[in-house]
């Protein structure tokens, strides 16, 4: 039927079902609950549920498969059971469709944010799984939907196709009809049909409304067949549940509208039911498509854009002299005096910036971008900022990170974070709305000119754009590749866990020179024999060679400072031909010995000029 179907939808508007997850929920099912995992252990309320919008009078129902994708399942112990779960949903809606003119799309939804450390190609396969056992199982088309990333679309219709069935690619448009990094609803619509969608449209988003707007301007520029989804509006939360409140009138009126603007294809997404679309059946009832003028117009994908440079602020000096950074410990209470002092000491002795971790080891201390501006404002030194993905959801980091560039914050350090488990707050909790490849990803569009949902915030953020890279792994070519793609989201320079081994820093260096942005090996010098033993031991990302804790081994007070210092000495003056620079960690907040090698830094840079 994969033809039948192509066919039949260019003769004439059909309804597609409404939503899954929502109606599910409202049969008692819990929002925490696997949705997908009910085809396994609950068919039957499944099989009813596509009995009762097939009643209504849907024409296209949708497999419960939406996030049974390996991201997603393995993250629930569920990973193993990918195929079962997407063939049993395929059984299902095909079980349901017995004896009536009913298509079946098989529902494949985007990975989710597990898929940040994923490569191009891991990406592919986990779509390409998906789509295989929706196949197997007996879909006549399958549905890409609620995107809101264009290229996971693309790479995803790119798998699709494999199955030699139809394909319907739909997008989730944010505010003004845009896709996070500005891409305008016409670009998006050219480049689906580009990838080789059959059917391209939109599904989610605010509601109807909103929907139609977008679809209406990819009607504008291509001539597939075009589909729309649109939600129920806003949800409420009333009495422990989510209500949605727009009316199945409505949302008939708004489907008509939808047709009259290109749809071919209509049903609802988020908080629609089988009386929405029984609304829609009876409005739509006898139309075909109608007959749309195509003008190919390229958008901007962004407004104006300030997009940072690597030689900008700190690294302006990079290539004619060594750049150094000093990381310093924000205060765990109200009293800056210490870390002013230090600022003001390093900035003496010639450091460049001054690196704030944020909240190290997930325990609390005074927000670094307020301090950041502080020791900007008052010492005259630039601090780059550590921004984790713990702390903040996708909200506050936009919001935090738009405020950190009005304030003159504009070096910043992007990391996931330590989760909350480690630090002493028992009643803290991660967010991780993102890592540190979509956080890398984001303030690169900020810089741009547009935040997540690709909406205008003005002129760019101006960041300069760090990454952290570590080297202590036994195959450090799998570090390098996850540094390429943070360098291809938008990172310009980079700095490392503490080295203390010259083979070690030789290869990183080799596997890093063709990115072409500066890498900053971190130096942490020692104190103590124990302070090496426990480091090398407990501390994730730290190796210290044999020989290195061999000197140590005993050394404690100014001994073990005094031979920290001179490992840290012979490893900077054996590194300065080929580093462009350092980023050091004093230990224990001790700025001091910052200072000190910060000026022996200075010293050797004299004489390379000489």
């Amino acid at each position: 039927m994969g033809n039948a179907f192509l066919d039949r939808i260019a003769g004439e508007v059909l309804v597609g079902d409404g939503a899954i997850g929502t109606m599910l929920y409202a049969k008692g099912v819990a929002l925490e609950a696997n949705f997908e995992h009910l085809n396994l252990v609950r068919p039957e309320l499944v099989l009813a549920l596509h009995r009762e919008y097939i009643d209504a009078g849907a024409r296209v129902i949708e497999t419960n498969s939406f996030g049974a994708n390996l991201v997603k399942l393995s993250a629930i112990g569920l990973g193993a059971k990918v195929a079962d779960i997407n063939r049993q949903a395929a059984v299902l809606a095909r079980r349901a469709v017995d004896g009536h003119q009913v298509f079946v799309a098989g529902s494949i939804g985007p990975l989710g944010r597990g898929k940040g450390e994923l490569s191009e190609e891991e990406i592919r396969d986990c779509f390409r799984v998906q789509a295989a056992a929706l196949a197997e199982g007996g879909v006549d088309l399958l549905m890409l939907e609620t995107f809101a990333e264009l290229e996971e679309l693309e790479v995803a219709i790119s798998a699709a196709k494999e199955t030699g069935l139809p394909i319907i690619a739909n997008l989730a448009f944010g505010e003004g009809a845009r896709l996070a990094g500005g891409i305008e609803a016409e670009s998006a619509a050219i480049r689906l049909e580009a990838a080789g969608a059959d059917v391209i449209g939109a599904n989610c988003g605010a509601g109807p409304l909103q929907l139609l707007a977008t679809l209406k301007r990819m009607a504008a520029v291509t001539s597939l067949p075009l589909a729309a989804y649109p939600n129920s509006g806003f949800p409420e939360y009333v009495d422990g549940r989510y209500i949605y409140r727009t009316t199945p009138q409505y949302f008939a009126d708004m489907a008509k509208e939808m047709v009259a603007a290109g749809a071919s294809l209509v049903g609802g997404c988020c908080g629609t039911t089988p009386e929405h679309i029984r609304g829609i059946a009876a409005g739509l009832a006898g139309l075909k498509p109608v007959v749309r003028t195509v003008t190919r117009v390229e958008s901007d994908a962004a407004g104006t854009a300030s997009a940072g440079s690597a030689g900008a602020g700190f690294l302006a000096g990079w290539g004619t002299q060594k750049v150094v950074t000093v990381e310093l410990d924000p205060p765990k209470g109200l009293d800056c005096a210490k870390v002013l002092s230090g600022s003001r000491a390093l900035k003496e002795a010639g450091a460049d910036a001054i690196n704030l971790a944020e909240n190290p080891l997930a325990r609390v201390r005074m927000g670094n971008i307020a301090l950041a501006s502080l020791i900007r404002n008052e010492v005259g030194i630039e601090v780059i900022a550590h921004i984790t993905c713990r702390d903040r959801n996708l909200i506050g980091l936009q919001s935090d990170l738009m405020g950190a560039s009005l304030l003159g914050v504009t070096s910043i350090l992007a990391v996931t974070g330590d989760p909350a488990s480690l630090g002493e707050e028992a009643s803290a909790s991660s967010v991780f709305d993102l890592n540190s490849f979509s956080l890398i990803k984001l303030l690169s569009d900020l810089n741009r000119g547009v935040n997540a949902l690709g909406s205008p915030i003005g002129t760019g953020t101006g960041f300069t754009i760090g990454a952290a890279f570590n080297p202590n792994v036994q195959k450090m070519e799998v570090q390098a590749a996850r540094l390429a793609k943070k360098v291809a989201n938008g990172a310009q320079f980079a700095q490392t866990q503490p080295i203390y081994d010259l083979d070690r820093l030789d290869r990183m260096l080799e596997l890093t020179a063709e990115l072409g942005i500066p890498v900053l090996p971190g130096v942490l010098p020692l104190v103590s024999g124990r302070n090496a033993e426990f480091l090398h031991n407990e501390v994730p990302g730290i190796v210290i060679p044999d020989e290195i804790r061999g000197r140590m081994a005993g050394k404690t007070g100014e001994e073990g400072v005094k031979e920290g210092l001179a490992i840290a000495k012979e490893f900077i003056e054996a590194a300065m031909e080929r580093a462009g620079g350092f980023y050091l960690i004093p230990p224990f907040g001790k700025y001091e010995i910052a200072v000190e090698l910060v000026k022996f830094i200075r010293g050797k840079d004299k004489k390379f000029k000489a």
